[in-house]
């Protein structure tokens, strides 16, 4: 049996090493990719894979308005690079089958594609255990725990935050929150001075110790 799989990411060098990674699997055929929420949407419902690796952040959306999107028929296996409560209950309540990350290695990848298809729900154990949380009433975020730099952040400025550390660009983050360019560069500015933090890459790992993205 061959399984067919629709790759969508906004990164397209990632893409590419998915594409190679997978591509060494007699079984598995890559039948297409997109790295826009619309693309991926037209892309799936014209090819028809039978699982779709799908990317939880993207501009315009991300992964869950894909799910909400495409026709029956594919199972959706979200891979991203959080492993934030938040962002896996989204997508499995939008309709994802499982969740990994990008840490998986192409082997393991392989194996879920394999075990998604077949019916199976495939988490890591951590990730299991918030679905499980979810779905049982318990809160699926441990108590946060006193952070001065984060709570110095306004609401707004916490939010381009969280966009920075998913890797959109100034003008993604403009047209996500509908305000200008110059805004979200000041808006930058403000947290990276009270993050303390000298660059964009050293406040996206500031972020991710957080779970921020």
């Amino acid at each position: 049996m061959t399984f067919r799989v629709f790759l969508v990411d906004d990164h397209a060098v990632f893409r590419s090493g998915v594409r190679a990674e997978l591509s060494t699997q007699s079984d598995i055929e890559i039948v297409g990719e997109a790295g826009t929420v619309t693309d991926a949407v037209a892309g799936i419902n014209s090819a028809k894979p039978d699982v779709v690796l799908l990317d939880v952040h993207m501009p315009h959306g991300g992964g869950v308005s894909v799910l909400r999107d495409i026709h029956d028929g594919p199972v959706c296996l979200a891979l991203s690079v959080s492993d934030a409560a938040e962002d896996v209950i989204a997508v499995i309540r939008a309709g994802a089958r499982g969740y990994v990350t990008k840490t998986i290695s192409g082997a393991e990848l392989a194996d879920a594609v394999r075990r998604v298809a077949g019916g199976d729900a495939v988490f890591s154990p951590r990730l299991a255990g918030f679905v499980l949380d979810s779905f049982t009433g318990k809160s699926p975020l441990p108590e946060p725990p006193l952070d001065p730099e984060l709570d110095s952040l306004t609401p707004r400025e916490l939010e381009v935050l969280r966009l920075l550390a998913r890797g959109y660009t100034y003008r993604e983050i403009a047209e996500e929150l509908f305000i200008s360019i110059k805004t979200v560069e000041t808006h930058a500015s403000n947290v990276l001075r009270k993050t303390q933090q000298s660059n964009r890459n050293a406040l996206t790992r500031w972020a991710h110790r957080r779970h921020i993205s």
